[in-house]
């Protein structure tokens, strides 16, 4: 099971287990805003319910903004594993302005592509073969993007992330 913990300000840092979250109650560095139902944790102190929120009781900065790294398998999730050239299935990333020209690997460069779509483009620009993206690629916000864990986020995490994104 995996706690959401949220700064002081509730903005949301990242998805640790139960277990973690339940220390940070224990040694007063975290308070319980969501509980899980059911059954509670048993202690040498008493019993404990399972956290499914927690908020830090000190502020902790987060250095910088939080740039998301472009990867393979994120640009395949932002584009929904569907090529950006046909709509099909995609199993491949795609340079919109190829790398021997000069373009870079950036969010707004990669675009998912089926293996037909990347191959039949090869070294070429969409506009030298006639072809349009469906999506215009950009760097993806939000929170499920910025917040460590939260890919398989809980219904109970829902309230939180949506102040975040």
């Amino acid at each position: 099971m995996r706690t959401l913990v949220l700064n002081a300000g509730y903005e949301p840092l990242a998805v640790i287990s139960f277990k973690r979250a339940l220390v940070l109650v224990m040694n007063e560095k975290a308070t319980i805003v969501e509980r899980v139902e059911g059954d509670p944790v048993w202690g040498a102190r008493g019993a404990y319910d399972r956290p499914a929120v927690i908020l830090l009781t000190r502020y902790v900065r987060v250095p910088g903004a939080r740039r998301v790294p472009v990867t393979r398998r994120g640009v395949l999730r932002r584009d929904g594993h569907h090529c950006a050239y046909c709509g099909k299935a995609a199993a491949t990333i795609d340079h919109v302005m190829p790398r021997s020209r000069g373009g870079a690997d950036s969010w707004e460069n990669l675009v998912a592509a089926c293996v037909r779509c990347n191959n039949t483009k090869g070294d070429r620009t969409p506009q030298e073969i006639g072809w349009h993206l469906r999506i215009t690629p950009r760097a993806p916000r939000g929170a499920q993007w910025t917040v460590r864990g939260t890919e398989r986020s809980d219904p109970r995490w829902e309230p939180y992330l949506v102040l975040a994104a």
